[in-house]
């Protein structure tokens, strides 16, 4: 068993870095990565790794050539170490009031990146130029799973079919409509006509969207006839230009409409919108820097809304 003096223990608490360098390695997997996203040498990444070595009188990571491994003592304590840079983030919180800081985890769609997401960090930068935000790119489906494992502190994703806990937290920021996307050889052809002729491009059933368009399908008794299934926005919109097929995709589309051969068509019944917002954990020790950031997406949203009617953000 490991034992350790209060001097110890205060060190390395102090010394966040050491703890933070770990949690980069084991996140990125190489030291290498770690030490381009700290700016720093592959060599200062190392000693550091071995001075949080010495302090626990453990090894954490084990070497095969140039390839890293973290032991499964590093393993062990990822999880709190992970709430020891929490709480000293919140710690720098409290002690400047009138200074937010700190690091807030945030999960985006590709879309939303390219979105209106600069404008969002533009505001929040603004106001709290302190803070950081390490995005990860992924579905809405495991968003909710990464907040609630405190992966990520919130996330933009789509609003669930099911009913949330108590200990979430969701705010609607906007909806986006359905359409339907073809060759701009088929303008002024009945929807319905290309989509029981043409070959179609489904958007992956695995994706909260896909379920959705799905379940418009279903509902309308129409059997399009697949041929391509993925979940990929700008390439179901690059293979209509091409004459691949038709497709039912989000309105956000039209982020890659700039030299896209492909015309706008309106579903033959309304499909209904997917409305999305900001998930967060209620018992994040960052519930500031989310408040934060949900009051500059609240701003740009509601300033989006009174000049535009169609979303940007494809989840």
């Amino acid at each position: 068993m490991l034992f350790l003096s209060s001097n110890d223990v205060f060190s390395i608490i102090m010394n966040t870095n050491l703890l933070y360098t770990l949690l980069l390695v084991h996140r990125y997997g190489s030291m290498a990565e770690a030490a381009r996203r700290l700016q720093l040498t592959h060599g200062a990444v190392a000693q550091q790794i071995r001075a949080l070595e010495q302090a626990l009188q453990v090894e954490l990571v084990s070497r095969a050539g140039r390839t890293v491994h973290l032991t499964r003592a590093a393993h062990r304590i990822l999880g709190h170490s992970q709430k020891i840079l929490d709480d000293v983030d919140v710690l720098a919180a409290l002690a400047n009031t009138d200074e937010l800081r700190g690091e807030l985890r945030l999960g985006a769609g590709s879309t939303a990146l390219t979105g209106k997401m600069p404008d969002i960090f533009v505001v929040l930068g603004s106001r709290y130029p302190n803070i950081r935000v390490n995005i990860v790119s992924g579905l809405s489906s495991s968003f909710y799973q990464m907040v609630e494992n405190s992966s990520l502190d919130a996330a933009i994703a789509l609003e669930p079919a099911f009913n949330l806990s108590k200990g979430f937290g969701w705010h609607f920021l906007s909806e986006e409509p359905f359409l339907m996307i073809a060759s701009s050889r088929h303008q002024g052809t009945d929807p319905l006509d290309l989509l029981e002729q043409e070959p179609f491009i489904r958007y992956h059933r695995e994706s909260w969207a896909g379920q959705q368009i799905d379940a418009y399908l279903k509902q309308n008794g129409i059997a399009p006839r697949d041929r391509f299934e993925l979940a990929s926005t700008e390439a179901i919109a690059a293979m209509v230009h091409r004459d691949l097929g038709v497709a039912i995709v989000p309105s956000a589309w039209n982020l890659w409409q700039r030299g896209l051969d492909v015309v706008t068509l309106a579903l033959p019944t309304p499909c209904k919108a997917r409305r999305f917002g900001l998930i967060w954990a209620r018992s994040s020790p960052r519930l500031q820097l989310v408040e934060a950031f949900l009051e500059a997406a609240t701003q740009v949203y509601r300033r989006r809304a009174a000049t535009a009617t169609d979303s940007i953000f494809s989840l």
